[in-house]
């Protein structure tokens, strides 16, 4: 009779352990997709800020540096980020998102705004490391790019 005792008290442990990572899991899963799309934003920003800066005068232009930029930018824009914008993580619904619901009521805009991120960044891709004025010349429509995706699916920071 105890040992059955113990059985069923196992079972239930064991019950209750993968019920309450399961459920933890499902807590977790969209504030990790929120995180890591903010991860994502952050290296955007950070290698269009390095060309920017080049652009605009402010630190010196280096070519390796330029070019290593728009590389990981392509690179960023080629990646599957579908699983970063699961339904229920738009900031009405995820406190930390800055996502707007029109990502998902509008997903066809979305994508066209981020393929045209992707078509700028492959044009300064094209031109980083050959000289300050093609990447002058095509970080305009990249910026753009960004801005445009932000007016219209973000929240902004103002």
């Amino acid at each position: 009779m105890m040992q059955i005792s113990t059985t069923r008290s196992f079972l239930l442990l064991a019950a209750l352990t993968i019920g309450g990572a399961g459920i933890a899991i499902g807590q977790t899963e969209v504030p990790a997709a929120v995180k890591a799309r903010q991860g994502q934003m952050q290296l955007q920003s950070f290698y269009l800020s390095t060309l920017g800066e080049m652009a605009r005068g402010n630190i010196d232009y280096d070519a390796d540096a330029a070019q290593a930029s728009a590389d990981s930018l392509v690179a960023i824009a080629a990646m599957d980020w579908d699983p970063l914008w699961p339904e229920g993580t738009a900031t009405s619904e995820v406190e930390a998102s800055r996502a707007l619901p029109a990502i998902w009521t509008d997903a066809e805009g979305y994508a066209a705004a981020w393929d045209a991120f992707g078509t700028a960044a492959a044009a300064v891709q094209g031109v980083a490391g050959g000289g300050l004025d093609g990447l002058r010349a095509e970080m305009g429509a990249l910026g753009q790019s960004c801005g445009g995706c932000h007016d219209d699916y973000r929240v902004s920071n103002d």
